[in-house]
């Protein structure tokens, strides 16, 4: 099978063009999850979360036994009540736990999968049964739950987290998991500001024991070229792969999806096109500006997330403005709640102390947007 670039869900290195992780895996693995860490993925929408956990589940899998969980398979009937989620979490975990188990730990598991039946069950004794099954693994085991947004209105799965909360911090006495990792756009800290938004609640997260993720998840231009190297190698284009990927990079600041997308373009829709008739044409700078005028005209599911995000955060709406149109600098404060929600999103980041938008691309597709915005406002379009 010819290997391609992929922009829907996660990439697999054996189908996908894709940049390599071995870097990233060797860092989380070495500065988190060996040092019994408990923490956050949290980054913008298609940011290369989902890859980056199934790359680590194989990559940690010969020293931990690794229990991989995505929330999307739990409905919201599942979060109605402690019981009814303490059923839905067993059964999941004990059927991902089947899938990937060592020698004798279905038996072991057998408790837990019990309380899958178990109408009379909550968090408490799910817990009894996750410590015991914690104590008994023959390996640690390292907890992943990705798509933990699909929790995020929900007050039993904070209850969820103050449990785990409470676990870890009497591990040297109660056995629980080694680490554990959750994934999602949104941090906890935002899960909580949303289920209980007084004011005098918004920041009383039962997750304050997570570790902070510092690890970059975006590309650099030396990363880049690398996955361009091995494209070349197969199709010799005669590209420059040093320029094209410094030119990707330009555009996308790194952000996965956007530099997929491109790539994509240039691969797959631009030979078709005038002048483009053929791959040597297409990877040049001139192709990349191509595909970046179709990208930003195409309502790829991240620009709808960002105008959808846009219309529900209006501070973070004018502060958009304010830099595109005003020339208006903002000091970068996490603490200022549309620039934390801004750079949550992956819209924004600092840079020098300031609000910067995160790449080309975003700062054209919000001008793109505003623009007429602004037009009909001052009467100039009718609509």
């Amino acid at each position: 099978m010819e290997r391609y670039f992929n922009t829907e869900g996660s990439c697999n290195p054996e189908e996908h063009y894709m940049v390599k992780l071995d870097r990233r895996l060797e860092q989380i693995k070495k500065m988190l999850v060996d040092r019994k860490k408990y923490f956050v993925i949290n980054r913008g929408r298609q940011y290369g979360k989902t890859t980056t956990l199934r790359s680590l589940k194989k990559y940690l899998s010969e020293e931990y036994m690794v229990v991989s969980l995505d929330f999307q398979e739990l409905g919201t009937a599942e979060f109605a009540d402690e019981m009814t989620f303490a059923r839905a979490f067993a059964d999941i975990f004990v059927r991902t736990l089947e899938i990937n188990a060592a020698s004798g730990m279905k038996e072991m598991s057998e408790p837990l999968a019990k309380l899958s039946g178990n109408y009379d069950a909550g968090l408490k004794e799910l817990f009894v049964q996750l410590s015991r099954l914690c104590s008994g693994s023959p390996r640690p085991i390292v907890l992943m739950i990705d798509e933990v947004d699909s929790a995020s209105n929900n007050q039993v799965f904070v209850e969820f987290l103050a449990l785990l909360r409470k676990y870890y911090l009497n591990r040297d006495e109660t056995p629980i998991f080694h680490s554990v990792i959750l994934a999602g756009v949104y941090d906890i800290k935002n899960l909580k500001l949303k289920l209980r938004p007084e004011s005098e609640h918004q920041y009383n997260s039962p997750w304050n024991i997570a570790a902070k993720f510092k690890i970059d998840m975006s590309f650099s231009a030396d990363q880049i070229a690398a996955m361009l190297e091995e494209y070349e190698s197969d199709y010799h284009t005669g590209m420059d792969i040093h320029k094209m990927a410094e030119k990707i990079y330009q555009y996308t600041s790194g952000y996965p999806v956007l530099m997929s997308s491109i790539c994509k373009y240039m691969d797959e829709d631009l030979p078709e096109e005038d002048g483009f008739d053929e791959l040597g044409k297409a990877w040049t700078a001139e192709g990349v500006t191509r595909a970046v005028k179709a990208i930003l005209a195409d309502k790829m599911p991240l620009f709808e997330s960002m105008i959808r995000h846009l219309d529900e955060y209006p501070a973070m709406k004018k502060m958009f403005q304010a830099i595109l149109f005003e020339g208006i600098d903002f000091s970068y404060n996490p603490d200022t709640k549309e620039i934390s929600l801004a750079c949550m999103f992956g819209y924004a980041e600092e840079r020098g102390g300031k609000v910067q938008i995160a790449n080309r691309i975003f700062e054209m597709r919000l001008y793109n947007y505003f623009v007429p915005v602004r037009l009909i406002v001052a009467g100039e379009i009718r609509v």
